[in-house]
């Protein structure tokens, strides 16, 4: 009860909820503002970059083979990268020492050495290799073909970007391998499967939950790698715009375009991945939450 508007004794007084003040972050968002209309201004009024001269070349027939090269080289190099990781892969996990051995090795060279170098060997096999043949091994051989006939600018671009691929994609197939708990090994031997099919239908599909996020950050960055195959030379976006300026003389506005292309198909890819992921992790989060919750009812219960 109140006696002359008193509030009554013991009540509390509301509370007066004030709020809180962020002037840091005020200043930070309005020099974020300021950044972007200096960016957007200088797209806009730069003369450098000539938007005309990269729209006249944007999808000119050279600049559009160069991105069909650019986009089969990804696919090849990542296709062949992962089939080549995953063994390199099991071999890293064979009890077999040789084939152990064999696979660091393979890494340990392709890993250590930057690929641009080693594109600029695949671009002289011819020099390393002067024949290919069959026959038998430090023995005669039945039939032999010239290296640099047999071995063309697009393939030795192709193989160059493969090998390199593979030593990365191993340690990370290896990675969503060691994800998966042993013990689910263990219980497919017991059930008389052989390591080939546990690995195929137990670990690998578990795996893939681990592997996926890497895999599409390589896919993303071998698009980008791809511009290095001009040390082979092989004609892909990178190298055709290197060749529109060289007889133009418009090297900004030619690179701007490159670019503009890459950022294009890396956004392609990134949905993908996004898309991927989600697909890969399904019930993995709602399964813990749902375990959690049960969990918090059985302790509430016991209480």
């Amino acid at each position: 009860m109140t006696v002359n508007g008193d509030v009554e004794k013991g009540r509390p007084e509301a509370i007066r909820a004030v709020p809180v003040r962020h002037p840091g972050r005020w200043a930070g968002a309005a020099v974020v503002l300021v950044l972007a209309a200096m960016f957007v201004h200088f797209l806009l009024y730069n003369p450098a970059f000539n938007w005309s001269e990269q729209w006249k070349y944007l999808f000119s027939e050279p600049v559009l083979k160069g991105v069909r090269n650019t986009i089969w080289l990804t696919v090849a190099a990542m296709a062949g990268g992962i089939a080549l990781g995953v063994v390199l892969a099991l071999m890293r996990m064979s009890p077999n020492p040789l084939l152990k051995g064999a696979a660091f090795v393979y890494l340990w060279f392709f890993r250590g050495t930057p690929l641009y170098t080693q594109l600029l060997i695949w671009g002289a096999i011819g020099a390393l290799i002067p024949t290919i043949g069959i026959g038998i091994p430090f023995g005669p051989e039945f039939h032999t073909w010239q290296t640099q006939k047999l071995i063309n600018v697009a393939l030795a671009a192709a193989l160059g970007l493969i090998l390199n691929e593979a030593a990365y994609m191993a340690e990370i197939v290896r990675a969503g391998i060691l994800s998966v708990d042993p013990g689910q090994q263990e219980a497919a031997s017991a059930l008389g499967m052989s390591r080939m099919q546990t690995m195929r239908r137990i670990v690998l599909p578990q795996a893939m939950r681990v592997i996926v996020p890497p895999t599409g950050n390589e896919t993303i960055s071998m698009l980008k790698n791809t511009s290095l195959v001009a040390a082979v030379p092989y004609a892909e976006l990178t190298f055709t715009a290197q060749t529109i300026y060289a007889s133009t003389y418009q090297i900004i506005p030619m690179l701007i375009m490159a670019c503009l292309w890459y950022l294009f198909l890396s956004t392609l890819l990134m949905i993908g991945q996004y898309y991927l992921e989600r697909h890969f992790s399904r019930g993995v989060g709602n399964s813990g939450r749902g375990r959690g919750g049960l969990r918090a009812l059985r302790g509430g219960g016991g209480q």
